[in-house]
């Protein structure tokens, strides 16, 4: 098997045939003509780092530039993406009077989130305020520049042994954003330990309660997981089902369990349904998980020090060069 990832005129070739890539290789050049760069080292602004027990994917060098770029390379490091005791809001603060330069940075913030999953919390937070940002705002993105600069060769560690277990994580924060009333949700989901995929985002309507906000972050995720399990599917790799999800909540355990809707859940029956159906299909199985062993914490709240970088260890972000 032979998989191909073509981004414009940029291509991957992988699989489990060097024959076969090779064949490929010719037949493509004899067809487009083109440059054959070897073993995988940097595909658009990732940067691949090969150790004997898997690899480092990074964004080293689009991290320095975009330092480089805003003038951070000699302002002093910062220990955590936010500060825990200032809040944002949408109408504190002077409006910029070119609000392009903020948006141009929250946008370059977000492509570092590919590889930097410690700063998507942040990242998403600082993307509400895309229409009308104010100088506050800007100055919180230069916060999370300070703190990339602390170490700007993070990044996700993927092991190369045979565990295809996943694992998924999922949390929210009931109400996080004091303007409009709605909550966070967060996700994480391990392959053999390793991040596949993460995700930050506010909810799009207003929960009514802690354990329906829960509810739609264990819907978020349990989508997700359809999606990767189709995806492993194509490429061939038995995975072993049913997949955990863990949940810090037991009241949104309780109505993916419970076979009767009432009057406190016929609002989310949707989601209700989709996540009962795979529940009974047999696709994920829930659980309960203590708030101090959450990995998805830190999608969905601002965290101490401590807690941050503890959590960095457990969620595979790692850095092989010295900062």
């Amino acid at each position: 098997m032979v998989s191909v990832a073509v981004y414009v005129d940029d291509v991957i070739l992988t699989g489990n045939d060097l024959d076969e890539i090779n064949s490929l290789k010719k037949f493509l050049d004899q067809t487009f003509k083109i440059k054959d760069l070897g073993i995988l080292h940097y595909f658009l602004g990732l940067e691949v780092l090969y150790k004997e027990n898997g690899v480092l994917i990074s964004q080293r060098k689009f991290t320095m530039d975009l330092l480089r770029e805003y003038d951070c390379l000699q302002q002093s490091p910062l220990s955590s993406p936010l500060d825990p005791s200032f809040k944002l809001k949408a109408n504190q603060g002077v409006l910029l009077e070119d609000p392009t330069q903020y948006r141009k940075l929250v946008g370059k913030l977000n492509f570092i989130t590919n590889t930097r999953l410690d700063i998507a919390f942040r990242v998403q937070h600082l993307s509400q305020y895309m229409q009308s940002p104010r100088d506050t705002h800007l100055n919180a993105a230069y916060h999370v520049l300070r703190y990339l600069k602390g170490n700007p060769n993070l990044g996700i560690f993927l092991c190369n042994n045979t565990d295809y277990n996943i694992n998924a994580f999922c949390d929210s924060d009931w109400a996080a954003c004091s303007e409009l009333i709605k909550s966070v949700s967060g996700y994480l989901i391990l392959l053999g330990g390793s991040p596949v995929s993460w995700k930050s985002k506010k909810q799009s309507t207003i929960a009514l309660s802690s354990a329906e906000a829960k509810y739609k972050s264990v819907r978020a995720v349990v989508g997700e997981l359809v999606w990767l399990v189709r995806l492993f599917e194509e490429f061939s790799v038995t995975l072993s089902l049913p997949i955990p999800v863990f949940c810090d909540s037991q009241a949104a355990l309780h109505i993916a369990k419970n076979p009767v809707f009432h009057e406190r859940t016929k609002h989310i029956e949707v989601d209700c349904h989709f996540v009962r159906d795979k529940l009974q299909e047999g696709l994920i199985s829930l659980h309960y998980i203590p708030t101090s062993d959450q990995l998805a914490d830190i999608f969905t709240k601002t965290l101490t020090w401590i807690k941050h970088s503890t959590l960095l260890d457990k969620l595979g972000v790692s850095s092989s060069l010295p900062t």
